[in-house]
């Protein structure tokens, strides 16, 4: 089913690149006017701190769960055979605003150094729906090294259920994912996918019941942050990308009906195949050390071999540091997408640091040709949680940040972003506004400025001086 990029004739990065600076899209100058009242992480992290005790790394093992192939295809055979990315891209109904479209609001949540490249902005009922939250994003840049999956360029975008007091039963744990049909850069269109998990041996399934904080597409594989009704112990949910199936009851229901298949409303789900749990029991995002929260993940396509990261959910006011890691990712022919294990079927982390950044709601982890090591790229969000954050490039002799505005603050990242992911064939770095942790702050709604954009990675270093 699967038509994997590489098999494919590769369009130069080249040819590419020039494309998309012909669609380049000409923003508002409401971007460069951002004022920086509130300085994002004025205060430098410093350098990265090496940490490298047996205890250190004993905290962030990973045992990996294999949800059993019979309830896979128990569920398949019940709802129907799977389909891949192709049919749920050719099934989009929802269309992405260009730049030009979006409004002053919105415009003025793109960063101020660098220009975003590229901009668009989510259809009104998504734009503005206080209920969903945008939190992550990544790309079939991310998934095959010619940045393709199949015929297709794909951007992916996680958002998770906005969790009040008044949120009705039936909507709490919530995930979806906006399937973004990005091979036309001058029009953009999506379709939702809600994220399950089976249950029951594979006889229905339940919602995900967890906020993503992060996300990455490796491979078949769709690998994103999640907790569960343990304690928070889960630190990973992997789906598989052929393994989408249609729901065929368009009721608010999440599984099995009398009717048939229900997805709240969503046409489309992807059924959870495996999960990795953190060891250490369950985590606490304000206590110091011990099992982390599990934030923001990424790929690293320069690490050999490709390797997932991952920052330590840390609130921005915390006066406690942030860790970053790292899991080596298979490169065996049956482990597709699946992290590296032991002899005793463990994930440990290969590298283990610390840095001075907390709120890190996005990072990169980037080894420039030749290097020894990589450069740590950390989004970091304001210490109120809301306005324009910072992007920190910290290594292991200190830490640079764009400077903006007349008083040459740092805060020059995007409003309220979340996630970051690298396309390495185009240079571009991905991300999202609009961006808060569920059950905080006012409800979202008109004027969220909710962007989905790109800045090339190389404009991003030029602005860090």
């Amino acid at each position: 089913m699967r038509q994997r990029g590489r098999h494919r004739r590769k369009r130069t990065g080249r040819a590419l690149r020039a494309a998309l600076a012909g669609t380049a899209l000409a923003l508002t100058g409401a971007a460069a006017l951002i004022t920086t009242s509130q300085a994002a992480g004025s205060d430098s992290p410093g350098f990265l701190t090496a940490r490298t005790s047996a205890a250190d790394i004993a905290e962030l093992r990973l045992r990996e769960d294999p949800v059993p192939e019979s309830s896979l295809d128990r569920l398949s055979a019940e709802m129907g055979a799977p389909v891949g990315v192709d049919a749920v891209l050719a099934d989009a109904n929802h269309t992405l605003r260009g730049g030009t479209d979006c409004t002053a609001d919105e415009t003025g949540a793109l960063p101020a150094a660098p220009s975003a490249a590229r901009a668009y902005c989510w259809e009104t009922g998504d734009a503005t729906d206080p209920r969903w939250l945008p939190r992550s994003v990544t790309t079939s840049g991310d998934a095959d090294e010619d940045g393709m999956w199949g015929a297709n360029r794909v951007v992916l975008a996680g958002w998770t259920h906005d969790e009040r007091p008044d949120t009705p039963e039936a909507d709490r744990g919530l995930a979806r994912v906006a399937f973004v049909d990005a091979g036309d850069p001058g029009r953009l269109r999506y379709r939702w996918v809600l994220l399950v998990v089976p249950v029951d041996g594979g006889s229905d399934y339940r919602k995900l019941t967890s906020r993503l904080d992060g996300m990455v597409w490796y491979q078949d594989k769709l690998l994103v942050t999640a907790s569960d009704g343990d304690g928070g112990r889960t630190a990973l949910y992997v789906y598989d990308m052929d393994r989408i199936l249609r729901a065929d009851v368009l009721g608010d229901a999440v599984g099995r009906t009398d009717e048939g298949w229900s997805a709240h409303r969503y046409r489309y789900v992807m059924p959870a195949v495996a999960s990795y749990r953190l060891t250490g029991g369950a985590c606490d995002p304000a206590a110091d050390g011990g099992t982390p929260c599990t934030g923001p993940i990424s790929l690293d396509r320069t690490s050999t071999p490709h390797s997932l990261v991952a920052a330590e959910r840390v609130p921005a006011d915390s006066t406690r540091h942030a860790r970053l890691w790292r899991y080596d990712l298979s490169d065996a022919p049956d482990r597709t997408g699946l992290l590296r294990l032991d002899a005793d079927g463990y994930a440990d982390a290969t590298e283990v640091y610390e840095t001075g950044a907390t709120g890190v709601r996005g990072l990169l982890s980037y080894r420039p040709g030749g290097a020894e090591k990589a450069d740590w790229y950390l989004g970091q969000a304001p210490d109120d949680g809301a306005g324009h954050g910072t992007v920190w490039r910290q290594d292991g002799s200190g830490a640079k940040a764009a400077t903006c505005g007349e008083d040459e603050a740092h805060d020059c990242w995007g409003a309220a972003t979340g996630s970051m992911s690298y396309w390495q064939e185009t240079g571009e770095v991905w991300s999202l506004t609009g961006v808060r942790d569920p059950g905080t702050g006012p409800p979202a709604g008109s004027g969220a400025a909710r962007v989905l954009f790109s800045v090339p990675l190389a404009d991003l270093d030029g602005t860090l001086e």
